[in-house]
């Protein structure tokens, strides 16, 4: 008769348990951008109502301003159509609104 043999059951290492990170005082981590303020062009000065400011707010100033002036087309919501002031930044022809950012960075220094 043969002997049946018991296979050897592998052990595995057990697995490491791992502590909790740290949470930083203060909430949200916020990024270089969110942070570095840049000086402004006179003409985004005139826009956005600040002498200097973090890219993000530059761009979120900016669509307020084309929100409260109606500067959006009404069929087409991606263009803008720039008014006397917004003009000087973006230039006279209507723009699509993710080339607005080429545009700004002119304006940032």
């Amino acid at each position: 008769m043969a002997k049946k043999r018991k296979k050897a059951a592998k052990k595995r290492p057990a697995a490491k348990k791992r502590k909790p990170a740290k949470k930083k005082a203060g909430g949200k981590r916020r990024s270089g951008l969110m942070q570095k303020s840049y000086s402004l062009s006179p003409e985004l000065q005139a826009v956005c109502g600040a002498k200097s400011l973090s890219r993000p707010q530059v761009v979120k100033k900016l669509w307020a301003y084309i929100k409260a002036h109606k500067c959006q087309d009404a069929k087409n919501k991606r263009m803008i159509n720039p008014d006397k002031k917004l003009s000087e930044v973006l230039g006279k022809r209507p723009i699509d609104m993710l080339k607005m950012a080429g545009c700004l960075s002119k304006h940032i220094k």
